[in-house]
């Protein structure tokens, strides 16, 4: 069987976030990247030094619950007083799209690198935000059949505000079926079966998305964290509280962080919510913003459970776990400009962001449609243009050229006119630049006539492209911000994870760079 390819890609983002990755944000916003061996040993050592023991592995352990390699590597930075790179997501349908398995390979391969290069141990933990309310976010998922985009979908089961690990999925049989059909004849079933055992009728969205993930990542090494575990609420509290006695403060910081970035000619990521702290407070699992207000009795109180948003979410990470590096997309790596003030006023550690790696996976079945249609990758991402390659090849050179001459004409009768006016004031130039304009326009739309009558070599070529589009780019959107890749997974397994893994791993040697 062939392996699919895979092609890295610019992580993309916004002006702030492309800023912050050729370092001409504003100092102070962003913590700045190690380059080189040397500074990203001291700066792991940095991080060490706040984590003596494995104290912070105890306290996690039940809600990492980790086995088999996972477990094993865990073990080796506790033992040998080593550190972690994190990365996270919050649930979303049967895993969610691409960008979820990348960020977690990501995370795996810039581990494997540092470890080598810093001679410390280092392993991956995907932070699964359980503790997130957004059910739409996880209510559905991408897939492609042929030269369709499906959406799958599951309704709502509790009310709105209950966290992810609270929310039941309800039966997921028929959306099983979706995706299974989306997989085909997959020759590695596997993660199929991982995924009926995970999303069974008493699941959760949150703890099926967890227990799916531990199924695909955990043999690879990647440790699995479930943010609305006991265990984390626990170890996070005494920070959560700290933040709710310097609501004011942090607020303030936020507030003035959002002016710094707008001055600069930015926008915040995340917008500020004036009168509302950035911890949210629950004793059912329905989650809800404490008010600056009632800030200082919220942190007195035993009964409310407390949790992050996500501008305060990676200031309690970074205090529960000794991350050297979390390995981000486009929109985290904008908002982390914000995350940078918010620590600073709990005089926490600055965490450090790092861009996760972008790719888009292509199927041998579309490289051979890529083939008969003698494109690239890159032909088929600009609207129309791979239309219109198609359209010229099919037009009999006759009328191509029949046509070309007969746009040459319109302009060379036209300036014949103008030329015979001369100086006369028999008509403006405008009046002669607008005819030119409608005869132009003529000759277009006669064209696209023609072009509209497609014959039936065409006819494949466009079914052929309309595959193409729907397999790498579904709903016009990249590949991993739309397209849920266990189908992919099903289909090509372990070679599809080691071109993952190889193109990560180029990825991570050019994060850990050189001076």
């Amino acid at each position: 069987m062939s392996a699919p390819r895979v092609i890295g890609e610019s992580i993309g983002g916004g002006a702030l976030a492309r800023a912050a990755l050729d370092g001409s944000a504003p100092a102070g916003w962003f913590l700045p990247a190690p380059r080189g061996a040397d500074e990203w040993r001291s700066h792991a050592e940095a991080v060490r030094s706040a984590f003596p023991g494995a104290r912070w592995l105890e306290t996690l352990r039940p809600a990492l619950s980790p086995s088999g390699a996972a477990a094993e590597r865990l073990g080796r930075v506790a033992a040998g007083h080593g550190v972690v790179v994190t990365t996270g997501q919050q649930p979303g349908l049967f895993g969610g799209p691409g960008y979820t398995w990348l960020k977690a390979i990501s995370a795996l391969e810039l581990a494997n690198r540092l470890e080598r290069e810093i001679g410390v141990p280092v392993a991956p933990v995907f932070w699964a935000a359980t503790d997130d309310a957004d059910f739409d976010e996880a209510a559905s998922t991408m897939v492609t059949l042929g030269a369709e985009t499906r959406r799958i979908s599951i309704e709502r089961q509790g009310p709105e505000g209950l966290v992810m690990a609270q929310v039941p999925t309800g039966d997921c049989s028929t959306q099983i079926a979706m995706l299974t059909d989306a997989a085909g004849s997959a020759p590695q079933p596997g993660v199929l079966d991982a995924l009926r055992a995970a999303y069974h009728p008493d699941a959760t969205v949150g703890g099926a998305y967890v227990q799916l993930l531990r199924a695909v990542l955990e043999p690879l090494g990647i440790a699995v964290l479930d943010a609305w575990h006991p265990a984390v609420r626990s170890a996070s509290r005494s920070t959560l509280v700290e933040a709710l006695n310097r609501a004011a403060m942090i607020d303030e910081a936020v507030a003035l962080r959002g002016v710094s970035i707008e001055r600069a000619g930015f926008r915040a990521q995340v917008a500020r919510v004036p009168r509302l702290s950035l911890v949210f407070r629950s004793t059912t699992g329905i989650k809800e913003r404490v008010p600056l207000t009632q800030a200082g009795d919220a942190a007195r109180r035993d009964d409310l459970v407390l949790s992050a948003n996500v501008l305060l979410s990676p200031v309690v990470e970074r205090r529960l776990l000794p991350t050297v590096a979390y390995a981000g997309g486009a929109g985290e790596i904008a908002y982390f400009a914000q995350v940078t003030a918010v620590a600073e006023a709990l005089g926490a550690a600055l965490p450090l962001i790092v861009p996760r790696w972008s790719a888009t996976v292509i199927e041998p079945s579309v490289d051979r449609m890529l083939g008969r249609l003698g494109m690239m990758f890159d032909d088929v991402k600009a609207p129309h243009a791979a239309e219109r390659r198609i359209a010229d090849r099919a037009m009999p050179a006759a009328v191509r050229d029949s046509l070309e001459e007969l746009r040459k004409s319109v302009e060379t009768r036209v300036d014949a006119v103008a030329a015979s006016l001369g100086t006369t004031a028999l008509v403006t130039k405008e009046v002669i630049e607008g005819a030119r304009m409608q005869l132009r326009h003529r000759v277009e739309r006669l064209e696209r006539r023609i072009r509209a009558a497609p014959g039936r070599g065409e006819t494949a070529a466009m079914n052929d492209l309309a595959a193409i589009r729907a397999a790498l780019m579904p709903g016009g959107a990249r590949q991993e911000r739309r397209l849920n890749y266990l189908p992919l997974l099903a289909r090509h397994g372990d070679l599809l994870i080691e071109q993952l893994r190889a193109g990560a791993a180029i990825h991570a040697g050019g994060l850990i760079g050189s001076k």
